[in-house]
């Protein structure tokens, strides 16, 4: 097996199916090895998403997420990707949660995680179940293949509706009639030119209940997202300081969002064959934001092995984490910002400074800020002093 990049891979094998036949073998061969949904469309399928990826790097809406930018074309176009490519293998994990994500919110104290991040690292399982599909593909037939899982240039979400797996709904992602929101994605390439799949057509009507809830107004309009305005791009992508006029819609979420997912009716499905090793762990359902403010960088990484939040590294984590407690009401946790104002993290020093701004009163703030200032030689970190002791 070869490939350049992780969820990537090269590979071929004799066979002997074909067609239907190996259409519907394959599906059976997908169902067992723990895929919920499975589609094939072809690498042309998808012109008019595009035009809209364009529309959406044209006014900034990536943020920082360069990538995202770099050789739009081979977005365009799985055969820009690979031009061998005949068809287009879709495929999707229901993650649908076994809890409501959305009552975490009221429990200001403690740290809301998206419920994609709560078990293992997504890339990983599904990845390795890619490989055992593609593994019996080329067993079957004569035939090469590349899989991806959310790191190539890959327009997922279009590919998955032309595939019939769902619809994108007016939140951007994909909805399904089966499982909801809730749907991870992978996508197989082949060289075999399969029977094709019908497009599943869009369902949301006059709903409009994800675009509502949004705490950030994220959404300039429906089937639009601005990711500047997001959440999940917010204390996932960015890398430095939260925008002040975002972080007290945050709350206490402290790794991405679930409000536009969570509330959508077609949710009463997704809860069906969920995949155990796709479960949340116990001590990451609704940790205390007071234990997660005391990590350092080696209880960080022991504490999110294997999760996807352990990407992020640290000290982005723990800026979350200030930015919630500053949201929390809580008093008591203002003996947990004061002491990261002395982090060796700009970062975190920076979102202390606010965090103690919301929960302290002025004179024990403005003893803090002298304290602090004359040791402090970030720029960054000043400059949050600075706008905190403003007069109000």
């Amino acid at each position: 097996m070869a490939g350049g990049r992780a969820g990537v891979a090269d590979l071929r094998g004799p066979g002997f199916l074909k067609s239907d036949e190996l259409k519907r073998a394959l599906a059976a061969e997908a169902r067992a090895l723990g895929f919920d949904s499975i589609g094939v469309t072809a690498p042309g399928a998808i012109p008019e998403a595009a035009k809209h990826f364009r529309e959406f790097l044209a006014v900034g809406a990536h943020g920082d997420m360069d990538w995202l930018a770099q050789n739009p074309q081979r977005r365009a176009d799985p055969r820009g990707l690979w031009p061998e490519v005949r068809s287009v293998i879709m495929l999707g994990v229901n993650y649908g949660p076994d809890e409501d994500p959305l009552i975490i919110l009221k429990e200001r104290e403690r740290g809301a995680i998206s419920v994609y991040a709560k078990g293992d690292d997504y890339h990983d399982v599904i990845k390795k179940r890619l490989k055992a599909l593609a593994r019996w593909l080329v067993a079957a037939t004569p035939c090469e293949v590349k899989i991806f899982v959310d790191t190539a240039a890959v327009m997922e979400k279009p590919l998955a509706q032309a595939a019939s797996l769902g619809w994108q709904g007016k939140h951007t992602n994909l909805v399904s009639r089966e499982f909801g929101s809730w749907l991870f994605l992978g996508a197989i390439f082949t060289t075999l030119d399969l029977p094709r799949d019908e497009p599943e057509i869009d369902h949301c009507g006059s709903c409009h209940a994800c675009l509502d809830i949004c705490p950030t107004a994220a959404f300039p309009a429906p089937y639009k997202l601005d990711a500047r305005r997001c959440i999940s791009y917010l204390t996932i992508e960015n890398k430095g300081p939260i925008p002040h006029e975002f972080r007290k819609g945050i709350g206490n979420r402290i790794y991405g969002c679930d409000d536009c997912l969570a509330v959508c009716p077609w949710n009463k499905f997704a809860q069906q064959g969920r995949e155990a090793k796709l479960a949340a762990r116990e001590e990451l359902r609704a940790p205390t934001l007071a234990e997660l403010s005391r990590l350092d960088d080696a209880a960080f990484r022991g504490r999110f092995s294997k999760s996807p939040v352990k990407r992020i590294g640290r000290d982005r984590f723990i800026r979350n984490v200030l930015i919630a407690i500053g949201n929390s009401g809580e008093g008591a946790l203002a003996a947990e910002a004061e002491r990261l104002l002395f982090d060796a993290s700009p970062l975190v020093r920076g979102a202390a400074v606010w965090a103690l701004a919301q929960l302290v009163g002025r004179d024990r703030f403005d003893a803090l800020a002298t304290k602090a200032m004359a040791v402090e030689s970030d720029a960054s970190v000043r400059a949050e002093w600075a706008a905190a002791t403003k007069p109000s």
